[in-house]
Protein backbone atom coordinates (compact mmCIF):
# COMPACT_ATOMS: atom_id res chain seq x y z
CA UNK A 1 0.00 0.00 0.00
CA UNK A 2 1.27 3.24 -1.20
CA UNK A 3 -0.43 6.11 0.28
CA UNK A 4 -4.13 4.26 0.88
CA UNK A 5 -3.44 2.81 -2.92
CA UNK A 6 -2.02 -0.20 -3.85
CA UNK A 7 0.89 0.00 -5.80
CA UNK A 8 1.64 -1.40 -9.52
CA UNK A 9 4.01 -3.92 -9.54
CA UNK A 10 6.28 -3.99 -12.88
CA UNK A 11 5.18 -7.22 -13.95
CA UNK A 12 1.59 -6.09 -14.32
CA UNK A 13 2.81 -2.95 -16.37
CA UNK A 14 4.15 -5.13 -19.20
CA UNK A 15 1.47 -7.67 -19.50
CA UNK A 16 -2.31 -5.71 -18.26
CA UNK A 17 -3.77 -7.52 -15.33
CA UNK A 18 -7.97 -7.46 -14.72
CA UNK A 19 -7.01 -4.39 -12.31
CA UNK A 20 -4.68 -2.12 -15.13
CA UNK A 21 -6.91 -2.56 -18.06
CA UNK A 22 -10.52 -1.64 -15.79
CA UNK A 23 -8.40 1.40 -14.52
CA UNK A 24 -10.20 4.81 -15.79
CA UNK A 25 -8.99 8.29 -14.66
CA UNK A 26 -11.78 10.17 -14.77
CA UNK A 27 -14.00 7.55 -12.36
CA UNK A 28 -10.72 6.66 -10.01
CA UNK A 29 -11.01 9.90 -8.03
CA UNK A 30 -15.03 9.61 -7.42
CA UNK A 31 -13.54 5.87 -6.14
CA UNK A 32 -11.08 6.88 -4.12
CA UNK A 33 -13.39 9.50 -2.10
CA UNK A 34 -15.89 6.85 -1.90
CA UNK A 35 -13.44 4.83 -0.14
CA UNK A 36 -12.32 7.14 2.18
CA UNK A 37 -16.15 7.98 3.29
CA UNK A 38 -17.04 3.89 3.96
CA UNK A 39 -13.21 3.83 5.47
CA UNK A 40 -14.61 5.67 8.95
CA UNK A 41 -17.61 3.04 8.77
CA UNK A 42 -15.26 -0.07 8.56
CA UNK A 43 -12.79 0.98 11.30
CA UNK A 44 -16.45 1.70 13.71
CA UNK A 45 -17.78 -2.30 12.64
CA UNK A 46 -14.38 -3.13 13.64
CA UNK A 47 -14.47 -1.33 16.63
CA UNK A 48 -17.49 -3.09 17.69
CA UNK A 49 -15.78 -6.70 16.94
CA UNK A 50 -13.33 -6.06 18.75
CA UNK A 51 -15.32 -4.73 21.70
CA UNK A 52 -17.47 -8.00 21.04
CA UNK A 53 -14.57 -10.17 21.37
CA UNK A 54 -12.90 -8.11 24.79
CA UNK A 55 -16.36 -9.22 26.02
CA UNK A 56 -16.67 -12.79 25.22
CA UNK A 57 -13.13 -13.37 26.27
CA UNK A 58 -14.12 -11.40 29.58
CA UNK A 59 -16.91 -14.10 30.22
CA UNK A 60 -14.89 -17.00 29.20
CA UNK A 61 -12.11 -16.00 32.12
CA UNK A 62 -14.90 -14.40 34.88
CA UNK A 63 -16.45 -18.07 34.50
CA UNK A 64 -13.67 -19.83 35.79
CA UNK A 65 -12.59 -17.42 38.04
CA UNK A 66 -13.11 -18.70 42.05
CA UNK A 67 -14.09 -15.80 43.96
CA UNK A 68 -12.68 -15.70 47.58
CA UNK A 69 -13.46 -13.29 50.54
CA UNK A 70 -11.99 -14.40 54.06
CA UNK A 71 -13.30 -12.35 56.77
CA UNK A 72 -11.63 -10.50 59.77
CA UNK A 73 -11.18 -13.86 62.45
CA UNK A 74 -10.94 -16.67 59.35
CA UNK A 75 -8.34 -19.19 59.76
CA UNK A 76 -6.34 -19.14 56.22
CA UNK A 77 -2.81 -20.94 55.10
CA UNK A 78 -0.56 -19.44 53.06
CA UNK A 79 1.14 -20.80 50.13
CA UNK A 80 4.62 -21.31 50.22
CA UNK A 81 6.89 -19.24 47.79
CA UNK A 82 10.59 -19.16 46.79
CA UNK A 83 11.50 -16.76 49.36
CA UNK A 84 9.78 -18.00 52.33
CA UNK A 85 10.21 -21.74 51.55
CA UNK A 86 13.12 -23.92 53.65
CA UNK A 87 16.58 -23.64 51.54
CA UNK A 88 16.49 -27.85 52.47
CA UNK A 89 12.95 -28.75 52.12
CA UNK A 90 13.53 -30.38 48.58
CA UNK A 91 10.68 -30.61 46.09
CA UNK A 92 8.51 -32.96 48.54
CA UNK A 93 8.53 -29.73 51.14
CA UNK A 94 5.31 -28.58 52.49
CA UNK A 95 3.27 -26.09 49.63
CA UNK A 96 1.16 -24.53 52.74
CA UNK A 97 2.28 -22.93 55.86
CA UNK A 98 0.47 -21.71 58.65
CA UNK A 99 -2.57 -21.37 59.87
CA UNK A 100 -2.47 -18.31 60.44
CA UNK A 101 -5.74 -15.74 61.44
CA UNK A 102 -7.24 -12.89 59.25
CA UNK A 103 -6.69 -9.77 61.46
CA UNK A 104 -8.03 -7.10 59.35
CA UNK A 105 -8.74 -6.25 55.50
CA UNK A 106 -7.96 -3.46 53.73
CA UNK A 107 -9.31 -3.60 50.46
CA UNK A 108 -10.89 -6.78 48.78
CA UNK A 109 -8.81 -9.15 48.19
CA UNK A 110 -5.70 -7.94 50.38
CA UNK A 111 -5.57 -9.11 53.87
CA UNK A 112 -2.92 -8.70 57.24
CA UNK A 113 -2.60 -11.94 59.06
CA UNK A 114 -1.09 -13.07 62.12
CA UNK A 115 0.09 -16.30 63.34
CA UNK A 116 -1.52 -18.12 66.25
CA UNK A 117 0.41 -16.91 68.77
CA UNK A 118 -0.15 -13.53 67.87
CA UNK A 119 2.87 -12.03 66.42
CA UNK A 120 1.56 -10.34 63.13
CA UNK A 121 2.70 -10.30 59.36
CA UNK A 122 5.05 -7.18 58.42
CA UNK A 123 3.02 -7.30 54.82
CA UNK A 124 -0.49 -7.41 53.51
CA UNK A 125 -0.85 -10.19 51.62
CA UNK A 126 -3.49 -11.04 48.52
CA UNK A 127 -5.83 -13.84 48.66
CA UNK A 128 -4.61 -15.77 45.66
CA UNK A 129 -2.05 -16.98 47.99
CA UNK A 130 -4.44 -18.29 50.87
CA UNK A 131 -6.66 -21.40 51.36
CA UNK A 132 -9.11 -21.33 54.16
CA UNK A 133 -9.05 -23.71 57.20
CA UNK A 134 -11.83 -25.80 58.02
CA UNK A 135 -10.78 -26.05 61.79
CA UNK A 136 -7.45 -25.97 63.76
CA UNK A 137 -7.85 -29.82 65.47
CA UNK A 138 -7.96 -30.80 61.78
CA UNK A 139 -4.81 -29.43 60.66
CA UNK A 140 -2.86 -30.23 63.51
CA UNK A 141 -4.28 -34.28 63.37
CA UNK A 142 -2.99 -34.34 59.86
CA UNK A 143 0.04 -32.46 59.80
CA UNK A 144 2.99 -34.69 59.46
CA UNK A 145 5.41 -34.90 62.47
CA UNK A 146 8.22 -33.15 62.14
Amino acid sequence: MVFGTESVIPVEIGMPSFRVSTFDKETNEAELRLNLDLLEERRKSAELRQTAYKCQVAKYYNQRVRHRSFLPGDLVLRKVTLSTKEPNAGTLGPTWEGPYKVIKVSRPGTYWLEDLDGKALFTSLECRAFEKVLSVKVMRTHSRPK
